[in-house]
Order: structure tokens, then C-alpha cells, then sequence
């Protein structure tokens, strides 16, 4: 989506906030299952397929958690979780393997509790941050197999659904 005029950019910003609304969406579907998820997934797929919306997603998803579940320690990760995570697949990008972004969310799933043990880590010091992170393992393991078997179901069905709306002009 090129910036042409304001109604371009308005469509963009529009896109953005529904994708991010997706996102809370599945998040809160999902949330009774331990950390089975489909965020990963369609962060990925965000940062493939609307390179361009898919900040301004992870913002509105990343906001509206705050809001709902309060702007708590947990909360500073997703400022940096997700947006790295779109920047590792937007890399990736030219990649079609199901195989390879079935590995990469699962990776991905795996040190997900590393990575949210950093705002832990620093507020209460390198043992609370282990801490915090050896007692997620055994839902760390459950998000990386979760993440690995809804990207080998789901990534190709999505993309292929996605790349078929986005032919679609609404003028």
C-alpha cells in the first residue's frame, strides 16, 4: 500500500488498529489454554504480509493488554517481545518454508521466557530474573510446542488466505 493520499494513510492506520484487535482477540480466546497461543503466528504472518501496518498492530495489541490487564512489570516485555519477533521474521521474509517458521516460532516460544525475564532481571536483580525464567520452563516448552504445531497447521492456510484478501481493493 503505497502513501498516496490521506485516505491511504487512513486505510493503513484503520488496517493497523483491526490487525491489533485480532491480535487481543486470539490472545483472550486462547488465554485458558497455558500458553498456547496464536499471537506468534500472526505476528509472523503480520510482518510478512503488511510490513507497513504490522507496528502499529503490535502497538494497538501491546496497548489494549495494558489496559485489560494493567500496565504491570510483565507488560514492559511486550514493548520489545513482539516487535523483535516481527523484525526476525520481516528478515526471514523471502523464506516459504512451513518446516522453517514452524522452527522459528518454536525457537521463538522457547525463549520467550528469557526474554520477559529482562524487566525482572534488572528490577530485582540477576537472581529474581533467573529465577523468573527457570520457573517458566515448563510453560515455555508448552508455547514452543504450541507455536510449532499451529505454524505447521496453520501458517500456510493463513498466508495463502491473506495474500487472496490483500488482491482486494476497497476504494
Amino acid at each position: 500500500m503505497k502513501m498516496i493520499n490521506g485516505r491511504t494513510a487512513l486505510k493503513s492506520i484503520i488496517l493497523s488498529g483491526l490487525l491489533g484487535a485480532l491480535l487481543l482477540t486470539v490472545q483472550v480466546v486462547l488465554a485458558p489454554l497455558p500458553n498456547v497461543e496464536m499471537v506468534s503466528l500472526l505476528v509472523a504472518l503480520y510482518a510478512l504480509e503488511f510490513p507497513r501496518q504490522a507496528p502499529g498492530a503490535l502497538m494497538v495489541f501491546v496497548v489494549l493488554e495494558g489496559l485489560i490487564y494493567g500496565f504491570g512489570l510483565w507488560w514492559i516485555m511486550y514493548l520489545y517481545v513482539w516487535p523483535l519477533l516481527a523484525v526476525i521474521c520481516w528478515i526471514f521474509r523471502k523464506t516459504d518454508s512451513v518446516l522453517f517458521w514452524a522452527a522459528v516460532l518454536g525457537i521463538f516460544g522457547m525463549m520467550f521466557g528469557a526474554l520477559c525475564a529482562i524487566p525482572y532481571g534488572i528490577a530485582g536483580g540477576l537472581a529474581a530474573g533467573m529465577a523468573y525464567w527457570v520457573s517458566g520452563v515448563p510453560f515455555d516448552l508448552l508455547h514452543c510446542g504450541g507455536n510449532v504445531v499451529l505454524a505447521l497447521v496453520l501458517f500456510k492456510p493463513l498466508r495463502m488466505g491473506i495474500k487472496r484478501i490483500k488482491q482486494y481493493r476497497i476504494d
